[in-house]
């Protein structure tokens, strides 16, 4: 019931008018979002990378309106890979379609990302494409094929896939047919029950078996949860099947989970942790909250400490 209030909520524009604009809300988002400006998630970057994680960084925003707009967030992009590559960061980044103009012009966008994809590969880098609700999951996973066939971009680009969809499976085996990488999550957008799996229990069940099938694939791909039993089971599942933790990386959330993220780069497993940023915060940070509820009150109790 929780999880599916926070949804609704993070499609409030009401609420997120507020939210964005207050000091309030600007301290509640600050667990799981550094900053909003790029300096801010640079240096949160570092501290990362200090202690031994990879970073992937995302600016948040969604849905633009304009092909000025649309251009404007991939120039900041274009920034964040210099800003990587210049300061040697264990980084890449990730973006949403949709930030790129995919609802003004998918040529727009395709030409956006296009070059983007091209910077990163000639810093030796790599871009993700996050997945969005499922109106767009084919239209991305189009997208991303399209991109990966590009003189040059074989393996320089992945997209997400999402554990509660029934499609997954299917979608899986045809990205692995064409060895695209892949970020498996559960996925955090309310959708109906004819086309996600409505509880729990079958979401992580598909997530293992999912995850199993990426891990022996032999392309390298993210595996994203922080929930410690899902991450046992594929860590005994490695080990029975022989493979190494550097054929693989778990991945996870700024600020979920530190005392896991650490355990797992003392344990000697590749983590990257994803550190988002920007000024059009609230619907991320409504998200995290419906995938784990108990975030709200450990955010409550620690909101007034330094």
């Amino acid at each position: 019931m929780l999880r599916s209030l926070f949804i609704g909520l993070s499609e409030s524009k009401g609420l997120r008018n507020f939210a964005e604009k207050s000091v309030l809300g600007m301290r509640f988002s600050q667990r799981f979002v550094a900053g909003t400006q790029l300096p801010d998630v640079i240096r949160a970057a570092q501290v990362v990378n200090e202690w031994g994680a990879g970073v992937s960084i995302d600016n948040l925003g969604e849905n633009v309106t304009n092909a000025d707009e649309a251009k404007h967030s991939a120039e900041l992009y274009h920034g964040m890979l210099d800003e990587i590559h210049q300061r040697k960061l264990n980084a890449n980044i990730s973006l949403k379609l949709t930030h790129m103009g995919f609802d003004v012009s998918e040529d727009l966008a395709f030409g956006l990302v296009t070059e983007l994809v091209d910077h990163a590969v000639r810093i030796n880098n790599f871009v993700r494409v996050d997945m969005e609700g499922s109106p767009y999951t084919q239209r991305t996973l189009d997208f991303v094929r399209g991109l990966h066939r590009e003189p040059g971009h074989a393996g320089r680009v992945g997209t997400v896939i999402q554990s509660y969809m029934y499609r997954s499976e299917k979608d899986v085996d045809d990205l692995l047919s064409q060895r695209i990488r892949i970020r498996l999550c559960k996925g955090a957008y309310k959708e109906p029950p004819d086309i996600a799996f409505p509880k729990k229990e079958a979401v992580d069940a598909n997530y293992l078996k999912l995850a199993r099938t990426l891990m022996k694939s032999g392309v390298f791909h993210g595996i994203a949860t922080h929930d410690e039993k899902i991450v046992t089971e594929l860590k005994q599942f490695a080990r029975a099947e022989n493979i190494p933790p550097s054929a693989y990386e778990f991945q996870m959330l700024y600020g979920v989970r530190r005392d896991l993220q650490q355990q797992l780069v003392r344990e000697g497993y590749g983590l990257r942790v994803y550190i988002p940023f920007g000024s059009e915060w609230y619907p991320y940070f409504m998200r995290r909250l419906a995938e784990r509820p108990a975030n709200v009150l450990f955010i409550a109790k620690n909101m007034f400490r330094q």
